[in-house]
């Protein structure tokens, strides 16, 4: 896994990274090299450079069956039917960068499914700010006050 792919923001989501058993879950992971699409002459039509992965989430035994329930509910527009997760790359004209984007694709994809957003705490606003809002109010209805024609 190249960390230095990973931004200053993702570097909490490498924790949970590490704690998940990655290479278990690498070894699962089923590679296919397809043509690439696009510019590139000749070569194009000769080298496999594209990259699909394919991730069975539900037969995964590096996932637990909480995590697997997870994974389902948050990837469900990105899973077939029968819950394989579907990944491709053809950035690179290198089949080993690209085997390699995809697989750190996968692992922030997989980071991010599981990571469970924290509770929002219901807060109501303080008294400075509800007097700030009725002042700001008031100064506002009183420039549209003077806004109206004049009545004589």
């Amino acid at each position: 896994m190249n960390l230095h792919r990973f931004s200053g923001k993702e570097f909490s989501k490498i924790k949970y990274l590490k704690q998940m058993n990655t290479e278990l879950m690498i070894k699962e992971l089923k590679f296919k090299a397809v043509r690439s699409s696009g510019a590139g002459g000749q070569h194009v039509n000769k080298v496999s450079s594209k990259i699909e992965l394919t991730f069975d989430l539900e037969n995964s035994e590096s996932l637990s069956e909480e995590e697997k329930a997870l994974l389902i509910q948050k990837l469900k527009n990105k899973l077939t039917k029968e819950n394989i997760l579907l990944l491709q790359c053809d950035e690179s004209r290198s089949q080993h960068k690209n085997k390699e984007i995809v697989i750190d694709r996968f692992l922030k994809l997989i980071a991010d499914g599981l990571k469970v957003q924290k509770l929002r705490k219901a807060t109501k606003p303080s008294k400075s700010s509800i007097l700030k809002r009725l002042e700001k109010k008031k100064k506002q209805a009183f420039k549209k006050v003077f806004r109206k024609k004049p009545e004589f």
